[in-house]
């Protein structure tokens, strides 16, 4: 029966109440993305598919600042990481402060059928410079030539389209020369994971990289 009576709905009390109070549960992260980890933590499964998704090298302080961690903590995942790889088709490569995937080189001439590398080889005078490259770097185009005792630009600038070298800098000395050094596509083609395994040299082929 209506007795006249109108319903009033009951209002929370708002006296004392800040703008955060006023939003709704989660409004405070409305638009924010989500990590699902909290800052400062990363760990080895991460640390790969960084690595896979990029799309040059990074350096071990990039990736203490994308991972906000330290580079002492970076340095173990990396270590971590080097023995996850091991007997896999990917391994981790390593130049100076930079890392990055490639393919193993137990895989090489499979992944240079797919590619089509394998008809193009390096002539003797490429595979010389080269060399020279790998065991004096960073190195000067005149010292190439000191060394081989012919003109060798057209031979580095073919070795640059290859990205078997890759351009470190200029030396401190008159003209400013540029310096010349191996990249992570060298190490990739000749199946070694570092510089440090490269073969050593016998006494002769030594002394001829010696000034």
């Amino acid at each position: 029966m209506d007795d006249g009576l109108v319903a009033i709905p009951i209002l929370p009390d708002t006296a004392g109440m800040t703008a955060a109070d006023e939003k709704p549960a989660g409004a405070e992260d409305f638009g924010k993305p989500s990590t699902g980890e909290p800052p400062g933590t990363l760990s080895v499964q991460q640390l790969e598919a960084l690595l896979f998704v990029a799309e040059r090298p990074l350096t071990r302080r990039e990736i203490a600042s994308l991972g906000g961690v330290d580079r002492a903590t970076v340095d173990a995942l990396l270590g971590d990481l080097e023995v996850v790889l091991r007997g896999r088709g990917i391994t981790l490569v390593a130049v100076g402060d930079e890392v990055q995937l490639a393919t193993s080189p137990a895989a090489g001439s499979l992944i240079a059928r797919y590619t089509g590398a394998e008809g193009s080889k390096l002539s003797p005078a490429a595979l010389e410079t080269l060399a020279i490259i790998a065991y004096r770097q960073p190195v000067t185009r005149g010292t190439i030539e000191r060394i081989r005792g012919v003109d060798s630009d057209y031979v580095v600038r073919t070795l640059l389209h290859r990205r078997l070298v890759v351009e470190h800098g200029r030396a401190d000395t008159p003209g400013r020369p540029i310096l010349y050094g191996t990249g992570f596509d060298f190490l990739e083609r000749f199946g070694i994971t570092s510089l440090d395994d490269l073969p050593p040299l016998d006494p002769e082929a030594a002394e001829r990289l010696v000034e």
